[in-house]
């Protein structure tokens, strides 16, 4: 198990390219919908050193698979490892095991979901395998609550989610805006200032929505996220990682 922590503290606002796998395949869901699957040409290795050439420090690996209940995706998590890439993974991390797989096969931190909505989930016994520190609360939101389940349960209210995390000592959140996932309509920013003044001491990840430049001089000026997540705008050529930094960088990310 690495004990490498991962490499985004300590920028304002970090850009962290997404890597969703399917199949063993690079894709994106459109708001979580398999029935709206895009699929993109390229192998997630070399995706992820395209990624790491531009100038990222963190990709953000998604077993879409796992999170439906199929076979995990450990093939392609463990070549990323075997690559050195530095990535954290998700994706139907619902036990402890699921959590030490995942970073025995090289992720630097386990995103953990319907665990923590759960409330008899596994939560504390992914904490206790991994370590706080490995675990980032990915916090899917819509219509006020956080959902589970592939982000089809009737959900939790937010606010309970965001305090089992603060309660458990998980340091950072991933935070979803369902209705914005995949959209490239922009980010939530009310979501994120609303999870920030619920839990000032947690570290925030932005992500769903992002389509432009301007969404992340927008994410970098009115909120506190250490990082967005960035995934369909750099598919489909919005922009690039390299113009992202730049970007990021004048607005007081990046280069902090």
């Amino acid at each position: 198990m690495q004990a490498v922590e991962a490499p985004i503290a300590g920028a304002s606002l970090n850009l962290i390219p997404a890597i969703d796998i399917l199949d063993g395949s690079v894709v994106r869901l459109l708001k979580g919908d398999y029935g709206a699957v895009t699929r993109y040409d390229g192998d997630p290795v070399e995706v992820a050193r395209d990624f790491l050439a531009q100038g990222a420090t963190l990709l953000h690996v998604v077993d879409l698979d796992a999170a439906r209940g199929r076979s995990r995706n450990l093939a392609a998590i463990r070549a990323l490892g075997a690559a050195g890439v530095p990535f954290q993974a998700g994706g139907g991390v619902r036990a402890a095991d699921d959590a030490e797989v995942t970073m025995d096969a090289g992720a630097l931190r386990v995103v953990v979901g319907s665990a923590l909505v759960d409330t008899d989930g596994p939560a504390e016994a992914i904490v206790e395998r991994v370590g706080a520190q490995h675990v980032v609360a990915a916090i899917d939101v819509a219509d006020g609550r956080a959902r589970g389940s592939g982000w089809l349960d009737a959900g939790t209210p937010t606010s309970d989610v965001v305090r089992r995390v603060s309660d458990l000592g998980v340091p950072t959140a991933l935070i979803t805006g369902i209705d914005r996932d995949g959209t490239l309509e922009g980010p939530d920013t009310g979501l994120l200032q609303q999870v920030a003044h619920m839990a000032p001491d947690l570290a925030l990840i932005a992500s769903g929505g992002v389509g432009s430049l301007d969404d992340l001089a927008m994410l970098a000026d009115e909120t506190r996220c250490e990082a967005a997540i960035v995934g369909r705008a750099l598919y489909e050529r919005r922009f690039n990682v390299v113009e992202a930094l730049a970007v990021l960088t004048g607005h007081g990310g990046a280069s902090r």
